[in-house]
């Protein structure tokens, strides 16, 4: 059992570095830059510490303590609507946008983030208080790796069935295989395309899957992520060499085209299965009487 001031300083510390640990899992989405990291390590230490010293302040009959709590869920709600703002600006200087399904997702992750720093930091002080600090710390970084773990969530390859398909023309149509992506007037663009593009058809293992793919921030996310990962061959005013993710209605199959800056294919298959699914995107109609019925 350690005395209020220790069990503070093992909550804090382990609420802190989990948040630093998440930060590091996070490697696609930002921040990715100094003054970002910086800024969301600040917010961490914060939650770490209003996590860490709920429990010993209530022990001290420090009743107003609860309302620090309650101030920090909201600013952490601020924190959302910062990230947003943020995001927002960056994404018009893009030239693959994320799109706002996108935006939003990433918005919510790192307000729930802190929370879950919170939750760390509480559990771990709390045990540390009444048990053996070693019950505590043990405590705190299982519930650190398990918390970890669900956060990441699903992939696209999860969901679908990624592969390649074959990039063709019918006439000024693009398609890949029988998906139509776009109509293309120049000829100097078709024949780039034709020698550089890369087509990804992702067929949905089921119903659920399919109105995940139908979504179109799902779908921007898609090309955002895979123009990240091997760039594209675009500049502005260059709108046909835009990547983008069309959906075959009939079958739910949905399919990329993208010019990368990275030739190799099969980079190409594998940056799209591991897209996240966003959290907007998700539909269960397979959980429903009706969906099931529709489904058959």
């Amino acid at each position: 059992m350690l005395a209020h001031r220790e069990a503070i300083a093992l909550g804090l510390a382990l609420g802190f570095l989990f948040r630093i640990y998440m930060l590091h899992i996070d490697y696609r989405q930002y921040p990715s830059y100094p003054h970002g990291v910086i800024a969301h390590l600040s917010l961490g230490f914060i939650a770490a510490f209003l996590g860490a010293v709920a429990i010993p302040a209530l022990l001290a009959k420090e009743y107003t303590a609860v309302t620090f709590l309650a101030l920090a869920a909201q600013q952490f709600r601020d924190i959302r609507d910062m990230e947003r703002k943020t995001l927002e600006k960056l994404d018009e200087s893009e030239l693959v946008p994320r799109g706002p399904d996108y935006i939003e997702g990433i918005a919510r992750v790192f307000e729930g983030r802190n929370y879950l720093v919170m939750l760390v930091a509480l559990v771990t002080s709390s045990l540390a208080t009444w048990l053996p600090a070693v019950v505590g710390f043990v405590a705190g970084v299982i519930l650190s790796f398990s918390l970890a773990h669900f956060r990441r969530g699903k992939m696209i390859k999860d969901i679908a069935v990624v592969r390649l398909g074959q990039v063709h023309f019918r006439g000024a149509n693009l398609f890949v295989e029988d998906i139509l992506i776009m109509n293309v007037g120049l000829i100097e663009s078709r024949n780039l395309m034709e020698r550089y593009g890369v087509g990804v058809v992702i067929e949905p293992k089921d119903d659920n899957a399919r109105t995940t793919l139908a979504n179109l921030g799902q779908r921007q996310a898609i090309a955002h992520e895979v123009a990240t990962l091997l760039g594209v061959r675009k500049d502005v005013a260059e709108p046909e060499f835009t990547p983008l993710c069309r959906l075959n209605t009939a079958t739910g199959r949905a399919a990329l085209f993208i010019l990368p800056v990275e030739p190799d294919k099969e980079l190409a298959v594998t940056a799209v299965g591991k897209v996240p699914v966003l959290e907007s995107a998700v539909r269960r109609p397979l959980r429903t009487l009706i969906g099931r019925r529709a489904s058959d």
